[in-house]
């Protein structure tokens, strides 16, 4: 499935179906996040999710692309583990 995102539109013919919201974290990591790999590392594993995440849904609500409209990252700790994570949420429109 296609994803387009933000300011990218989907093509002129799509219908747009409903407005759908997605969750998705990455992996956990030792520490805190802060700017640098762990960051970067946590990211890129977030993005994936996400893309895996519409993929799926999408498929399973019979789209062929999505239009993120909205995101929200927020920096996840676990103080009892010394873990940290990225939390996501995704508001975005599914397009037949």
């Amino acid at each position: 499935m296609k994803v387009y995102w933000h300011r990218e539109l989907p093509p002129i013919d799509s219908v747009a179906l409903s407005e759908h919201i997605l969750e998705a974290e990455s992996v956990r990591v030792t520490g805190r996040l802060a700017s640098g790999e762990l960051w970067d590392r946590c990211a890129s594993d977030l993005a994936e999710h996400v893309k895996v995440r519409l993929s799926q849904e999408g498929a399973r609500l019979g789209g062929c692309c999505a239009h993120v409209l909205d995101e929200h990252i927020d920096v996840k700790h676990d103080p009892v583990r010394d873990e940290a994570w990225l939390h996501g949420r995704y508001t975005y429109m599914l397009y037949r």
